[in-house]
């Protein structure tokens, strides 16, 4: 089931948010300092390719000081509006029962982008 609705997903959207985050991750690692945010949104871009059937867990590391500075200052150069636009997307979905589990992985996605550092993508 997972397999179908990942074709679906990339088939209404997914494929161009994964490319966006690509193409901007690859923009962020041009520059040294850029290079943990753009690691990060790579990690954003491997989700929004097969969001169904993976979750995001917390690493040992999340509480560490670094995480959370980097997550701070990822929040302040863009992270905030990244996540409200997958919350938003979410809210849209799920107004309809058959968007409901496209929704529910934008929210997974909103989670992940407001706070990337400390966390992983597994499956389930």
């Amino acid at each position: 089931m997972s397999l179908l609705m990942n074709i679906l997903w990339l088939l209404l959207g997914g494929i161009f948010t994964a490319v966006e985050y690509i193409v901007a991750s690859l923009g962020m690692m041009i520059t040294i300092i850029g290079i943990p945010f753009g690691l990060q949104t790579l990690k954003l871009s491997l989700l929004a390719l097969c969001p169904f059937g993976k979750k995001i867990e917390t690493t040992t590391q999340a509480g560490g000081c670094l995480s959370i500075i980097m997550n701070i200052i990822w929040i302040l150069l863009g992270g905030i509006w990244i996540s409200l636009t997958h919350l938003v997307f979410g809210i849209v979905l799920c107004i309809t029962i058959i968007g409901i589990p496209f929704g529910r992985q934008h929210f997974k996605l909103a989670g992940l982008a407001l706070t990337p550092f400390g966390k992983r993508v597994v499956e389930k």
